[in-house]
């Protein structure tokens, strides 16, 4: 799904400088360009002081920072400029916060608080970003809505500080409840949490995306936190609401950070969990714990994680993770694996995360469900302790669901999962899964079913 179509490209003219010339004795005299101003600007605590900074900042040549007051509020009541709190960074700045708090007042008008132009570079250092609202707005089309606390069209490092309570909402797409981008973003130790993109339309074409972060640029998360976040939709058949913590649309690396109790909720449409990756991302050393994927009379998928490309996890724990349809559809409670998708899973445990449905629907994959044509691979990974569940309907592969796909698991285990039937590996027709060096064992009520269907897999 290509979600690109707002993406407003500026072009510009770099300024041109005439040459001067005087001819005196044989003599040139050329005018030195001026050179680049860099400055250190204090903020006071009110909001007109950190307008005035930005501007100021916005009209200096070279990169500015500027030193917040240690500790404030600055609480916005009304925009700048549109659908933004602050005017948009156009330079090189950082904002060394010192503890503050950039926030919207409740009373005031939906708008977001900062928003980085293309040209733009936004360093954001110990600080708070929370309580901002998108509605109406997204760089430049009122198409969607995103980016609730931001957004960014140029280049964004947050160190050191929290995106929190922010939203954005639309009644055609809402995208990034706390951070939504286009260009380059870097989280460092940041905690993205509380934030919701909520979908407020009818149509079923609609959804929302990203309730903690969507990238649509290069994103890179490191000892961060992306938690309590939510993408959530009306009662719309078929609409779509996926990566409640992230959303990635563009190449994404993670690393030591914790994804946690993220909510996706999709009511008779499509739910996908905590992390979604529709473009190569590379996990590593990460929790991703207690997400939800969660549409009743709809379908569920990977309460953990979803990919439709490369999903690359590393000495990673994905456990606890619930996709729940009841009367619909959930296929894996930690990690679905779509027709283009590619999983590796290395050094990594999938464990305790669960495929329910009730009133007769359908749960398949416990740990990972890979049903329409992907690809899995596990090294040295287990796989323990899942479940899928679905009194009075169909409940397949505890561990392991593969319908048309490959799934090969080299010096793994599959152990103590539970289903239906195939309480280990269920492999649909059409599926191939190889095991080296890999033991199914302990599942309940078998371990491989249909019984035969995985060479090396007893009872």
């Amino acid at each position: 799904m290509v979600l690109m179509a707002w993406q407003n490209v500026r072009t510009g003219t770099p300024g041109r400088f005439a040459a001067l010339a005087a001819m005196a004795a044989g003599a040139v005299v050329a005018l030195p360009a001026p050179l680049a101003h860099a400055a250190t600007i204090p903020v006071a605590c009110t909001v007109p002081a950190l307008v005035a900074a930005i501007n100021t900042a916005n009209e200096q040549a070279g990169p500015d920072t500027l030193s917040l007051a240690g500790g404030c509020t600055y609480r916005l009541v009304t925009a700048d400029n549109g659908p933004n709190g602050l005017p948009a960074i156009t330079s090189e700045i950082t904002v060394n916060g010192n503890g503050a708090t950039i926030t919207r007042a409740q009373t005031a008008p939906a708008f977001r608080i900062l928003f980085v132009a293309a040209t733009g570079k936004l360093t954001l250092n110990s600080a708070t970003i929370s309580g901002g609202r998108a509605e109406t707005e997204c760089q430049g089309t009122t198409d969607f809505a995103c980016g609730g606390g931001i957004s960014s069209l140029g280049t964004l490092t947050v160190n050191n500080s929290r995106v929190r309570d922010n939203t954005a909402a639309h009644d055609a797409f809402a995208l990034g409840g706390g951070i939504d981008s286009i260009g380059t973003v870097t989280l460092d130790n940041v905690e993205v949490s509380g934030n919701a993109a909520i979908y407020t339309g009818t149509s079923p074409e609609g959804g929302s995306a990203g309730g903690g972060v969507a990238g649509e640029g290069p994103l890179t998360v490191n000892n961060s936190r992306l938690h309590h976040n939510v993408v959530t939709n009306a009662e719309i058949t078929e609409s779509l609401a996926f990566g409640s913590g992230l959303a990635a649309f563009a190449p994404t690396t993670v690393k030591n950070s914790i994804i946690s109790d993220n909510r996706a909720s999709a009511p008779g449409g499509l739910a996908r969990g905590g992390l979604t990756s529709g473009a190569p991302m590379t996990v590593t050393g990460t929790v991703i714990r207690n997400n939800t994927a969660s549409a009743p009379g709809g379908t569920a998928q990977g309460g953990g994680a979803a990919t439709n490309s490369t999903l690359s996890l590393t000495a990673t724990q994905v456990s606890g993770n619930l996709s729940t349809a009841p009367g619909g559809t959930a296929l894996s409670g930690a990690i679905q694996v779509a027709s283009t998708g590619a999983l590796t899973l290395t050094s990594s445990t999938v464990q305790g995360n669960t495929a329910s449905v009730t009133g007769g629907g359908t749960a398949q994959g416990g740990a990972i469900s890979n049903a329409t044509g992907g690809t899995v691979t596990t090294v040295q990974s287990t796989i323990t302790g899942n479940t899928v569940s679905s009194p009075g309907g169909t409940a397949l592969g505890g561990g392991i669901f593969t319908g048309v796909g490959s799934t090969t698991l080299t010096r793994s285990a599959v152990t103590a999962n539970r289903a239906g039937d195939g309480g280990g590996i269920f492999e649909a027709s059409g599926g191939t899964v190889t095991l080296n060096q890999t033991p199914v064992t302990g599942n309940t009520p078998n371990n491989c079913r249909p019984s035969g269907s995985v060479p090396g897999c007893a009872g």
